[in-house]
């Protein structure tokens, strides 16, 4: 037998994981953002960025996209208890598409109904500060709102006929 033999095993090709999402908890003061792991399986809570001008908004969210190699956002949308589009939610699919447009990534929408209220409930939990909570707050809830959204198989809902304005 030639000891080399195995050098002739074809071995299996590993693909390529699908990439980093991006979890938005879209506010008109604060954004929170979450990113996952290249194989988009955990969700880990990044930052809150406090809205600026549109043009710092646009810088912030393009070097997102570089630092963490961004291939998909996924943008929470408010929606009524009857399903039905908040006017937050219509706002949100607005800044979506905004988006959308400036990155040139690929924007996925999900239900993100009562993802604050669970994340202060985990924040609360673990005995976080009243202060800290306010600053941690918007984070953990695009890190639970992205967790479903990578739970689902990220199967999400891709409205993109609103109008594109930055809200």
């Amino acid at each position: 037998m030639n000891p080399r033999q195995c050098d002739t095993v074809p071995t299996p090709k590993i693909s390529e994981p699908p990439g980093v999402v991006a979890g938005i908890d879209y506010g008109t003061v604060r954004i929170g953002v979450a990113v996952s792991d290249p194989r988009r399986v955990i969700a880990f809570p990044l930052v809150n960025y406090t809205r600026k001008t549109e043009a710092r908004d646009a810088e912030f969210f393009r070097k997102l996209v570089t630092d963490e190699q961004v291939t998909q956002f996924v943008v929470g949308l408010p929606l009524h208890l009857s399903g039905d589009l908040s006017e937050k939610a219509h706002e949100a699919l607005a800044f979506g598409k905004w988006l959308g447009e400036l990155t040139g990534v690929p924007v996925d929408f999900y239900d993100e109904r009562y993802t604050s209220v669970e994340a202060e409930g985990y924040l609360i939990e673990a005995n976080v500060a009243r202060k800290k909570r306010k600053q941690k707050l918007d984070k953990v809830a695009a890190q639970i709102l992205l967790t479903a959204y990578l739970d689902s198989g990220c199967q999400g809902t891709n409205l993109s006929d609103e109008p594109s304005s930055y809200v």
